[in-house]
């Protein structure tokens, strides 16, 4: 089992889950971090750090997120140069994005998305 970060990080990205983890599990996109399972080692230390709730054992990921299992591994494949284990800090917009829901749309995959 691993964890899995979903819908509600998008355009928030905070990065207090990155820094305690003990095993430098976490990948960070332009506005989205993911859990590479391969890394994880299921400590649970990342939920209680995730103020937006978004982080789940993928054997309990809410149904409407399941695809998120399947997105945290392709995203940690693809981003595996950006491991990131210490707090940064969060998106300039997280006021507004904080507590929205379905947010899909707006997570940019690659870094050469990334808007200016």
């Amino acid at each position: 089992m691993a964890y899995v970060v979903t819908d509600p990080c998008i355009q928030c990205k905070h990065t207090n889950c990155a820094a305690v983890c003990p095993v430098d599990a976490f990948r960070e996109g332009p506005n989205f971090l993911v859990i590479d399972p391969f890394e994880c080692i299921d400590c649970d230390a990342c939920v209680a750090e995730c103020p937006e709730e978004a982080i789940y054992p993928d054997d309990e990921v809410p149904m409407e997120w399941e695809d998120y299992i399947a997105l945290n591994e392709q995203l940690s494949e693809e981003w595996a140069d950006h491991v990131i284990n210490q707090a940064k800090e969060e998106l300039p917009n997280v006021d507004q994005w904080s507590g929205k829901e379905n947010k899909r749309e707006h997570l940019i995959e690659s870094w050469k998305e990334k808007p200016v």
